[in-house]
């Protein structure tokens, strides 16, 4: 390998024009192509064989306008009540215009007789459920703007107006691009101090930043074939942005060193990849390697997460060992020019002496560091064991956002569980059916009134009256029964009072945690039915996870044996939690394959056992660490205040998980770049303390 990237190194060198027109066809390229297809990232969760999934087909197959379910457009007022005509009318025409919207399929006041639950008990909180038949995957910021401006008549009438469900979530999404410039801006001056030559500076930014460009380009096209989230551009620039600058900054620093202790150019390039590319490209292996190991968790978000990043580690590697050295040869011996004045006397120093003395005295004091710094570091991870995997909730969203201020306002107007409904979908292998028992009770009712009606007349025709008068005393002293006993009917008559379906609404509005239930919906075949559960508690509480595991392990089971049905217990919440679920299960796994792949790496990498074990063991505490942190800042609310938090938040499922595989990843990357220096020093003949403390004195600083 080494021959082949000194060969490589050399290459580039000779070629640098070529290299350098290559690399600017293919980025140029790239960037065109995928703006022109434009970005078609989705945020569905799909979780194959999970009782959330499969609801979610269920709906998508029996139902399809319900499929996607309803987002809440709310109103609110401080002053006076909804039903106030100044603010009815406003309602009344925001409705209008969202009916006349070309993808809402419904839109239901909450003034309205089927929008009555919608309008809170003070009469001054509301909602307008607008169903789409475009859903979360697949919504525009266009069209989820379309929703909101349909309601001005309501802002203009002075009326607070704010969107949930997945449009208010489309409209809240954050702006990254600010933090991607603060991270470069950071790298750069950073860089600056340690390179203490603008140039060198340059050069690892250069890198990183185009071969970003060509791994986020390729990551837009593949949206076009494959579920790609929203998440995994984001995911991909920070990734590609931190590893891109780290390869680079490495072989930079070899190449300067060298040229600066007067080795030619070309040479210099050659051996600074044969070298330093080496541990890269071995570093970038592991790296790429941890995040295509999620795979092994078989869930296509986390998947495609992994995926995606790598795609942005393999760009990042192939600027290093491509476009790295052609930059070399074109600046010659200039790689540490505009250097910093103060900086003039150290730019060229090897060895930082800082870091050969905390070397020295970590070597002469070994046993003492190793048991203060494990010590420090288990305790850091002992609230690893308190971990517990959440969902997204809107509820920590800022409270500038649209979606946070409908959160707020559902849950103050309808308690915080209307903000997490669930879909019970039903699924009946026998057709739903009107309760017989109950049309029969009705059918008697009938001719008990008209008995009640034959005594009217007769007795009107006793008292002197015609028969047509008769027959009109007779309805008019029944008519409000009549009526009662029509409308009785043609509710019994609908397929929704089969019996099974009442008594698992009924069955599930007993469960304890569930504030109510809707009447069924059900299909024109009578194969399915769909119910809405509004929980007691918030979407993120750990109660209203009890709750599906209730519904779906004892009240369903029981409600539906022998009944010729199955249910299934959906919706964004259900999802979730689903989704934490399988990700606990396959965490052990995942930890195991990727630790698994990086010591075999390492063991070709090294031909040694005991550095890819010493690798993989210290990756684990510092990993095990990391999650300690994270679980007492979010889960515990630690110090939450000084991120910008108001408290305590749930930590998401797949964040563990996504931490894991980047951290191990990055981890070894360290690792290798320290190891590579020891071994270089070892095999000059120098004993194993000396070439400890001279790897760390000239990697520390790197690092």
């Amino acid at each position: 390998m080494t021959r082949l990237l000194y060969g490589l190194g050399r290459a580039c060198a000779r070629w640098r024009f070529v290299v350098l027109g290559l690399w600017v066809v293919l980025v140029v390229g790239l960037v065109v192509v995928a703006g022109q297809a434009g970005s078609e990232t989705t945020n569905n969760v799909t979780l194959p064989g999970t009782g959330s999934q499969n609801a979610t087909d269920l709906l998508g197959n029996r139902f399809p306008s319900q499929a996607y379910g309803s987002n809440p457009l709310v109103v609110a007022t401080d002053s006076g009540k909804l039903t106030d005509s100044k603010y009815s009318k406003a309602i009344g025409s925001s409705v209008s215009n969202l009916k006349k919207m070309s993808h809402v399929t419904a839109a239901v006041s909450p003034l309205s007789d089927a929008g009555a639950n919608a309008l809170s008990k003070d009469k001054q909180i509301g909602y307008i459920s607008v169903t789409l038949d475009v859903g979360q995957g697949s919504i525009t910021d266009d069209e989820a703007n379309a929703v909101l401006d349909a309601a001005n008549p309501a802002k203009k009438a002075g009326l607070q107006v704010a969107v949930g469900g997945y449009v208010g979530q489309q409209l809240s999404k954050p702006d990254t691009g600010a933090s991607d410039k603060i991270g470069i801006a950071a790298a750069m001056v950073i860089l600056l101090l340690v390179f203490g030559s603008a140039v060198a500076m340059g050069l690892p930014i250069v890198t990183a930043v185009l071969g970003l460009l060509c791994g986020l380009s390729v990551v837009t096209l593949l949206s076009h074939l494959a579920d790609v989230p929203t998440t995994a551009p984001t995911l991909a620039t920070m990734i590609g942005l931190a590893v891109g600058i780290d390869y680079s900054l490495f072989i930079v620093t070899k190449h300067r060193t060298q040229v600066n202790q007067g080795m030619e150019v070309h040479e210099s390039i050659a051996r600074a990849i044969a070298t330093a590319g080496g541990a890269v490209l071995f570093a970038g292996g592991t790296v790429a390697i941890s995040l295509l190991a999620l795979v092994v968790a078989g869930i296509p978000l986390v998947t495609t997460l992994g995926y995606t990043s790598a795609i942005a580690v393999a760009f990042a590697i192939l600027a290093a060992l491509t476009l790295l050295p052609a930059l070399f040869a074109l600046l010659g011996s200039h790689v540490s020019a505009l250097k910093l004045p103060f900086r003039k006397a150290r730019a060229d120093e090897v060895q930082s002496p800082l870091w050969t003395r905390l070397a020295t005295g970590i070597a002469n004091h070994r046993w003492p560091v190793i048991v203060a710094v494990l010590a420090a570091l288990l305790a850091l991870a002992i609230p690893t064991l308190s971990l517990r995997l959440g969902q997204e909730d809107v509820g920590a969203e800022p409270t500038d956002t649209t979606a946070r201020q409908a959160y707020d306002l559902i849950g103050k107007g309808f308690g915080e569980g209307t903000n997490g409904p669930f879909l019970i979908s039903a699924q009946l292998s026998k057709a739903a059916k009107p309760d017989q028992k109950n049309l029969n009770q009705i059918d008697q009712q009938e001719k008990q009134l008209q008995q009640q009606q034959q005594q009217i007349e007769q007795q009107a025709l006793l008292e002197g009256a015609t028969q047509q008068q008769a027959q009109q005393e007779a309805k008019q002293q029944t008519q409000k029964q009549s009526n009662e006993i029509a409308s009785k009917k043609k509710q019994a008559e609908q397929p929704a009072t089969d019996p099974r379906l009442q008594t698992l609404r009924k069955d599930l509005q007993k469960t304890k945690g569930v504030d109510s239930v809707t009447q069924p919906l059900v299909n024109k075949q009578g194969s399915a039915a769909v119910y809405t559960l509004i929980p007691t508690t918030a979407p993120s509480d750990l109660e209203t996870e009890d709750l599906v595991s209730r519904l779906r392990d004892t009240t369903i089971p029981e409600a539906t044996k022998g009944q010729d049905m199955t249910a299934f217990v959906g919706g964004t919440t259900a999802a979730y939690v689903d989704l934490a679920d399988k990700i606990s299960n396959k965490l052990p796994l995942v930890i195991l394959v990727v630790a698994a792949l990086s010591f075999l790496v390492l063991l070709v990498g090294f031909r040694s056992l005991l550095l890819p074990t010493q690798a993989a063991v210290m990756n684990l505490v510092s990993v095990g660490a990391a999650y300690g942190v994270l679980t007492l800042v979010f889960q515990e609310g630690f110090a939450s205040s000084l991120i910008g938090l108001d408290g305590a938040i749930p930590v998401v499922s797949f964040v563990p998980l996504i931490m894991f595989a980047i951290l191990f990843g990055l981890s070894t990357d360290y690792q290798v770049f320290l190891l590579t220096q020891i071994q270089e020093h070892f095999k000059e003949g120098k004993g194993a303390r000396a070439t400890v403390i001279e790897g760390l004195g000239y990697s520390g600083r790197i690092i």
